[in-house]
């Protein structure tokens, strides 16, 4: 008797809308998918949307987005990807996190678009892997998961765990996703249809050169900038940087001044404070512990160059936005 010929389901997807999650890493990718399946004819793809509490989720615009389930349980074959925004850490709730575990159990593939890595991060679903999340969320996510390998790629897929940087590397992730599981001449034809002409893969990373940021192409200074944003919390002289490029420290000074408008102390300060305010916002690390990853040898000189610069002590920083973060939609 002839083998009865069982068609292939649509392979499920299971977005969970986190509170405040970006709505562009989450649209982008479901287009894909629902492009795949227009342009193949077949139903390539099915997706649902869940979240805590099954009734509405909101995203960082606003908008809200009605749920058509609760976190429920799945199956092995369901794939799940988290969608994170603003301000993921209060997002990732007890109950999130005991359900990823629990799916993860199982053997689901479980993935984090933009700052959702860091659910899986808490998770402990990404030690000993690979990963990444948005630039903006790099400095707090090193320093509370370190046994996870973070990247600057715009999306890794290691084993059953994916990451993406947000924004549009959704549509690359599902690009190589498609172009994997149906051929390379579906995933162009998605491509076409969402106008993306240029196509990432893991090996790209997520931010502009420093060239391009600092539109500037010497690459002396381009060098210098590198080893300052390496080398936060153990800053080097204008002296040694000068000395490994080169030239003299007066050429170095001449170079930031011509380019830059500033001294090159004054730029690696900037760099330094900068990485501060970020990890004051994103993590719940000390004001000391802050002021040490930062390069600054005592709270004091670090609370003085920060009201210098942000007109604000790091303690008010962020008290400031502790009383704020709640009330942003």
């Amino acid at each position: 008797m002839a083998a009865i010929h069982q068609p292939e389901q649509p392979k499920h997807y299971v977005f969970v809308l986190l509170d405040r999650f970006t709505m562009l890493c989450f649209s982008s990718a479901v287009e894909a998918l629902r492009i795949a399946n227009r342009m193949s004819g077949k139903p390539l793809y099915k997706w649902t949307l869940a979240g805590d509490g099954g009734e509405i989720a909101y995203c960082s615009a606003g908008i809200g987005f009605k749920l058509d389930t609760d976190l429920e349980e799945l199956t092995r074959d369901d794939t799940i990807l988290m969608c994170g925004g603003i301000d993921v850490q209060s997002a990732t709730s007890k109950r999130v996190l005991n359900w990823l575990r629990r799916e993860a159990r199982k053997g689901a593939t479980i993935g984090g678009l933009c700052t959702a890595g860091y659910t899986l991060a808490k998770a402990g679903l990404l030690d000993g892997k690979r990963a990444t999340i948005h630039w903006e969320n790099q400095d707090s996510f090193a320093e509370e998961f370190e046994d996870v390998t973070l990247t600057k790629s715009v999306f890794v897929i290691d084993g059953n765990r994916i990451t993406t940087a947000g924004g549009t590397a959704s549509i690359d992730l599902m690009l190589k996703i498609i172009a994997n599981e149906h051929g390379e001449d579906l995933a162009n034809l998605v491509a076409d249809q969402l106008i993306y002409t240029s196509i990432r893969t893991d090996q790209d990373t997520q931010r502009l050169s420093i060239p391009t940021r600092i539109g500037v192409r010497h690459p002396k200074l381009s060098q210098v900038i590198r080893m300052m944003e390496q080398n936060i919390e153990d800053p080097i002289s204008p002296a040694t940087l000068a000395q490994k490029v080169g030239m003299s420290t007066r050429q170095l000074e001449r170079l930031f001044r011509r380019y830059l408008n500033r001294s090159p102390k004054r730029y690696y300060m900037e760099l330094r404070l900068a990485k501060a305010r970020n990890l004051l916002m994103q993590t719940d690390m000390s004001v000391i512990n802050v002021a040490l990853a930062c390069g600054f040898a005592s709270p004091s000189h670090f609370s003085k160059c920060y009201r210098a610069h942000y007109d604000t002590t790091p303690y008010r920083e962020r008290g400031s936005h502790a009383t704020r973060a709640p009330l942003e939609r």
